[in-house]
């Protein structure tokens, strides 16, 4: 059984979501961020950068126990530990690993700053605010046309989609209008009836 540690944020649920969709048993470990229990030394031994989510694999690719850190990585293992969710051709898995990326090196970083800058800081900082406020829209934007004339970031559902959704599913909080964006929605209005979907998003509970 997979051990994962997680927290109700974006990049915690990516892996929640992951576990659910490919039907691994795991067992979950709340590290309460708000509290400070990523710095605690049993933690901090799994994952030296202090940040969730972690997962540790008894079963690892040589039969050893391995722990794996940063979101991200953790989906391309999974793919890669069961083969699935990661397209099968040479094109389709580079497809879905620069969409991954994509979440990782964009949607990620700076729909976490609106985030900070909205909801977290001690005072207003207007440059940052529009900054960020606007970057996050050029993105919607890309993705919007990305999905124009794709079902999903890649020509099938992958970890790029599982990455890029639950950063999507805070659209509130970064003032975003998903009718603003009608082919994210019709792909975030998809992806959000999924049962695993939804499963992966109430953890933990």
């Amino acid at each position: 059984m997979i051990d994962l540690y997680t927290w109700t944020t974006p990049n915690g649920r990516k892996v929640s979501i992951m576990l659910e969709e490919l039907g691994l048993p795991y067992r979950t470990h709340a590290i309460n961020i708000g509290k400070g229990d990523q710095f605690k030394p049993d933690y901090v031994k799994i994952n030296p950068n202090a940040k969730i989510p972690s997962i540790v694999d008894p079963d690892g690719p040589d039969g050893k126990p391995v722990a794996m850190m940063e979101s991200g990585a953790i989906l391309i293992y999974l793919a890669g530990k069961t083969g699935r969710l990661l397209p099968e051709s040479v094109r389709g898995r580079y497809d879905a690993l620069q969409w991954l990326m994509f979440q990782m090196g964009g949607v990620g970083p700076f729909f976490g700053q609106v985030h900070h800058f909205l909801r977290a800081a001690k005072q207003a900082v207007p440059y940052a605010i529009e900054r960020y406020v606007k970057e996050t829209r050029r993105l919607y934007g890309v993705l919007d046309e990305r999905l124009k004339d794709h079902e999903f970031l890649a020509d099938e559902y992958s970890i790029a989609d599982i990455a890029t959704y639950p950063w999507a599913a805070r659209y509130e909080w970064h003032k975003t209008r998903l009718e603003d964006f009608p082919h994210v929605k019709r792909w975030f209005d998809s992806i959000s009836s999924r049962p695993a979907v939804q499963r992966g998003m109430k953890v933990p509970s």
